[in-house]
Formats: structure tokens, C-alpha cells, sequence
């Protein structure tokens, strides 16, 4: 909808609906009215953003309101208090949720909850995903489950490891991957892990997909040995 009525709207928030978004579209809706915001809205903007939506960045939307390409339809505003009343139901439904998700995680309280990055909702993916961990004889084994071991070429006499071979389950693989990206920011360890790897030439997918066979191995170790 918005593509019709404020098209250069989703791109300058990148394609998220944040706090200070859905407060524009809860509050505003049109291009229309935007481009009539004043220095009051800058103000209550301000303070909805904690000070993150600077004077420049409320310019710069009044301007592409002003010169929006898009067309201004009373319609378009019934549907857009239609959408975003569904979407504010579904984000209780979630909050609801993820509520009970996290009251059911902290009575298990896996061992691997201790890693940092990894919070509750990420530890309750892997924890379903994966079961009991002694079910696994080897970390390799996890590896295989979550389609993160690299495949293998055959060619002749030759063998070498291929691409990630992405079989398994692509929930627990996201989560894994997701959960290195705060790992090798604040912990020192998968810091130097990730960064030897960018050092032997590997891209970041492909560095961050080792910190991941780390990460599980690290999994496997911690409840194995439940500490």
C-alpha cells in the first residue's frame, strides 16, 4: 500500500517497521501530512527514537513527503488503519508467545544458555531442534543435523570439501548463524576464531559459517560435560 502512497517511505527506513515508523504511519499516514510535520512533531519523533532521529533525517522525510511520487486516496487510509490494526494484533500474539517461549527455556536452562549471544528464544530453537544432546555421539553429528558440514567432491583420487551442503534444518542453521554475528563482536575467543579465518582469505559467509561448526562443537562440550 505504501508503494502507492509514499513509495520513498520504506527505503528510507529500510524496509523496517521501527518505533518512529509506525508511529509516522499511526499518527500521520500520508505523505500528505508529513510533509506538513512541525517543529512539535520533530520534537515527539525525537523522543520515540531516544534521540536517534536527528534534525537532518526529519528534513530529509518532510522533503520526500513534499515530492512524493506517490497519489493521496481517502481509501488508502482505511486500509492502511486496517493494516496496521492487524499488525499491532499480531505483535501481542507474538509477545504472547515468546512469553510462554521463554518461561518454558529458563525451567530447562540448557548449559549452552551461558554462551553470550545466545538469549532465550535462540536457545529454545536449538534446544527443539536438537532434543536431548546425548543423542549425539559427536559434535560432527550436529554438524550433519543442521546442514552446516561441508560437502565433499569426489574426483578421481582428488576429495576436497565443497560448499555447505545445506541439507538438515535451515531454523536451526539460521539460529546458529545469527547467533555468531554478536559472538565474534564481544567475545574474545570467536573474535580471533573469525578473524584468523578473514586472514586466511575466507569471505565473511564462509568465516562466519566456521565460527558456527565452533559455535556447535562448543554446544556439544558444554552439555556433554554440564558446565
Amino acid at each position: 500500500m505504501l508503494d502507492h502512497t509514499f513509495p520513498e517511505f520504506k527505503p528510507f527506513f529500510h524496509e523496517r517497521l521501527s518505533k518512529t515508523a509506525l508511529y509516522l504511519l499511526e499518527n500521520y499516514g500520508s505523505a500528505e501530512k508529513m510533509a506538513r510535520m512541525n517543529s512539535v512533531s520533530y520534537d515527539k519523533l525525537r523522543s520515540i527514537s531516544r534521540g536517534k532521529f536527528s534534525p537532518q533525517q526529519f528534513l530529509e522525510l518532510k522533503e520526500l513527503a513534499t515530492n512524493t511520487v506517490g497519489v493521496n486516496n481517502s481509501i488508502f487510509d482505511v486500509e492502511l488503519n486496517s493494516l496496521l490494526t492487524l499488525y499491532k494484533s499480531l505483535v501481542k500474539e507474538i509477545g504472547t508467545l515468546e512469553n510462554e517461549i521463554n518461561k518454558l527455556i529458563e525451567e530447562v536452562h540448557p548449559h549452552y544458555m551461558s554462551v553470550p549471544g545466545i538469549g532465550p528464544i535462540s536457545a529454545a530453537v536449538i534446544y527443539s531442534e536438537y532434543g536431548d544432546i546425548s543423542n549425539f555421539s559427536n559434535p560432527g553429528q550436529m554438524l550433519a543435523f543442521a546442514g552446516i558440514e561441508p560437502g565433499i567432491n569426489d574426483s578421481g583420487t582428488e576429495s576436497h570439501g565443497g560448499r555447505m551442503v545445506k541439507r538438515g534444518s535451515s531454523q536451526l542453521r539460521y539460529v546458529l548463524i545469527n547467533c555468531c554475528l554478536p559472538l565474534i563482536r564481544f567475545d574474545i575467543t570467536f573474535a580471533t576464531y573469525y578473524a584468523k579465518k578473514r586472514g586466511e582469505g575466507k569471505p565473511h559467509r564462509v568465516a562466519i559459517t566456521h565460527v558456527a561448526k565452533k559455535l556447535v562443537r562448543v554446544i556439544y562440550a558444554l552439555e556433554r560435560g554440564k558446565k
